[in-house]
């Protein structure tokens, strides 16, 4: 992060109700950046067309200041890098969309995942993850290279295959992931006309200055990603916290259809904010 100020992030997917992962996960985001000095922004990662709801949305902001959170810019509030929802922000990630372009590390990609799965050399990194792009289903090198626009297709990011991306978390201590091998070339842009999540944050934590990220260890190999999109595109990538994953009692993580531990429903039964942040799981349902 070298002498810049710190600055957080919390950045709720409005696809559903929060529960208390996404409460430990954000509160550890909320500490880390008041111990370091810094300020803390919001941004609502709505690009999910088919499954956000502004619903979603606005219990989250309420869930959030419930357990005692603030941030100094946000949906809510507004800020110097408004807006902060990415449904917003089209027109900057079609702008990151053309400097990907122009490195020629990005291609036009007409493969659905059923194809991939029906690659027989498409192993998959662990059970149910994305499956690995095989890298004789990428076209010729050069696919691509006089697009103008993104048009209706998927985009891939062509990953240096056999190469080990290599960082320090925070958290997790240092990691090491072998491109080809613990991920294959993936998705920047959907044929819906979207950005993917890996372009999407890696876009909008450039342009709102995130010194780190503080999230889920399920997004590891998100970081690898990531580190490899920063690269291309010349930019200064932030520091990586991933916080260990909140299990259920029956050891499986939570997820958001996982209503009995959802941030609203523990609301509803009495638990306190200090419960949901540090109760253990098994009192808590």
């Amino acid at each position: 992060m070298g002498t810049r100020p710190y600055r957080g992030r919390l950045a709720p997917t409005p696809t559903g109700f929060l529960h208390v992962g996404h409460a430990r996960t954000f509160a550890l985001a909320a500490r880390r950046a008041h111990g370091a000095g810094g300020s803390l922004l919001l941004r609502m990662e709505d690009l999910d067309t088919a499954r956000c709801r502004p619903g979603f949305a606005s219990a989250a902001l309420e869930d959030l200041r419930w357990l005692g959170l603030d941030w100094s810019e946000g949906p809510d509030k507004g800020g110097p890098f408004a807006p902060y929802a990415q449904s917003a922000r089209t027109p900057w990630f079609r702008e990151v969309w053309r400097q990907l372009r122009a490195t020629g590390l990005i291609y036009p990609c007409d493969k659905s995942r059923a194809d991939v799965e029906r690659a027989l050399s498409a192993p998959h990194a662990e059970e149910d993850a994305e499956p690995i792009f095989p890298p004789e289903l990428r076209p010729a090198p050069g696919a691509g290279a006089d697009a103008v626009e993104p048009g209706p297709s998927n985009w891939r990011f062509r990953v240096p295959d056999g190469e080990a991306v290599a960082f320090t978390d925070a958290l997790q201590g240092p990691r090491r992931l072998v491109a080809g091998e613990d991920f294959g070339d993936f998705l920047v842009w959907r044929r819906d006309g979207l950005p993917s999540y890996e372009l999407a944050v890696v876009a909008d934590d450039r342009a709102m200055g995130v010194t780190e990220v503080v999230r889920g260890a399920d997004l590891l190999v998100s970081t690898a990603r990531q580190l490899l999109l920063y690269r291309a595109l010349g930019w200064e990538p932030p520091a990586w916290a991933h916080a260990p994953l909140v299990t259920g009692p029956d050891g499986r993580r939570l997820a958001k259809r996982a209503g009995g531990f959802s941030i609203r429903e523990l609301r509803r039964k009495g638990r306190t904010p200090e419960e949901v942040l540090s109760a253990p799981i098994g009192t808590l349902g």
